[in-house]
């Protein structure tokens, strides 16, 4: 299917959304009255995971640039297509400030970002039905400003943070990744879309890097197949040392990703968004799909932790992503997915929460 960028590209210090919609003949993005692309149901199915109440009381929190105006409606919609219990600031689950914590001042409104805004609190709820959704509106798309509304997210009682936004690496991303670092908060961010390369703030130390896969349905005992996406961001750092809890030989510094979810825009999500007369159902892609299932996953588990290490230990839990590439890198693992870990997807996708 044809698919395009939901963000144009961000010069450096700036971020763009990590998200793809599938779109027309004429590049609109394609709206269907009914959802066309994969829901609750299927996610949960394709990763094993927990139903009940599952995740109860716990807040994902979003942190995206500019305003959604219609993120509550659009959200209402969305979980009453799949018999979702309704999520709203008026019976507590749902809360949007802006970077500083404060309610009811937004930033203006982007149609592209407003979109990711969508795609992102509706993801979160198909994972994690029983959570509370926290959303970060950020001033503008400057790594300044969102690096402010993820602490202010921290700060509002976030369980995990998901960032689907990345932009070029710089040399003070070594210090400004100390935003990303809040200990007891699962903080996740999308690898990025353009295939083999490394995108800031999912080089960070500090958060878990999620890349992305094709997922489909399948004739075989778990029922899906997964390859790596060909545009799922990798690759080694440039300027972020290597962790502790890394040990693959062929990056001296931080490698990404460190685990992966459905990312293909061919084998994508239902969204519902409303804004600027996009008008109805979308299907979507991209690394920004897989930031919030995998923040959904660690909400689900409940676990406290503190950076992307938590899955290297529990690698019985994933499944193993063995096949497909994202690009040119004489065919090491940065760039094609192999047996054990790779770089496209990292340790492999969810076999129910126990990684995370």
């Amino acid at each position: 299917m044809a698919h395009k960028a939901v963000c144009p590209g961000a010069p450096s210090g700036f971020a763009h959304c990590d998200s793809q919609v599938v779109t027309d003949g004429s590049g609109a993005p394609l709206v269907t009255a009914t959802p066309a692309g994969y829901g609750p149901a299927d996610l949960q199915s394709a990763y094993v995971l927990p139903s009940g109440t599952a995740g109860a009381g716990r807040t994902i929190a979003i942190v995206d640039a500019y305003d959604d105006p219609n993120a509550e409606s659009d959200l209402g919609v969305y979980r009453a297509q799949y018999g979702l219990t309704p999520c709203t600031t008026a019976n507590g689950c749902f809360r949007k400030v802006n970077q500083t914590g404060v309610q009811g001042s937004y930033p203006r409104a982007d149609g592209g970002w407003a979109q990711e805004i969508s795609l992102d609190v509706d993801m979160a709820s198909a994972i994690c039905p029983n959570c509370k959704i926290l959303l970060v509106e950020s001033k503008t798309n400057s790594f300044a400003n969102l690096s402010t509304a993820v602490d202010t997210a921290a700060t509002l009682g976030a369980f995990t943070i998901s960032n689907s936004y990345g932009g070029s690496e710089y040399a003070s991303e070594v210090t400004d990744q100390s935003h990303y670092n809040h200990p007891g908060i699962a903080v996740t961010v999308s690898s990025g879309d353009n295939g083999y390369g490394v995108e800031f703030p999912a080089a960070s130390l500090y958060v878990t890097a999620v890349g992305g896969t094709s997922l489909k349905k399948a004739a075989s005992t778990r029922g899906w197949t997964e390859t790596a996406w060909s545009g799922a961001g990798s690759g080694c750092s440039a300027y972020i040392a290597k962790p502790t809890w890394q040990t693959d030989t062929g990056c001296a510094k931080r490698t990404v990703a460190d685990v992966s979810a459905v990312a293909d825009p061919n084998t994508g999500v239902a969204v519902y968004d409303s804004f600027r007369g996009s008008g109805g159902w979308l299907v979507f892609g991209g690394t920004s799909v897989a930031a919030p299932v995998i923040a959904g996953v660690y909400a689900l588990a409940g676990n406290a932790v503190t950076s992307g290490s938590y899955p290297y230990s529990h690698t019985s839990a994933l499944y193993d992503v063995a096949s497909g590439s994202n690009g040119s890198c004489g065919g090491s693992y940065l760039c094609t997915a192999i047996s054990g870990f790779d770089g496209p997807t990292g340790l492999g996708t969810p076999n129910g929460v126990a990684a995370f």
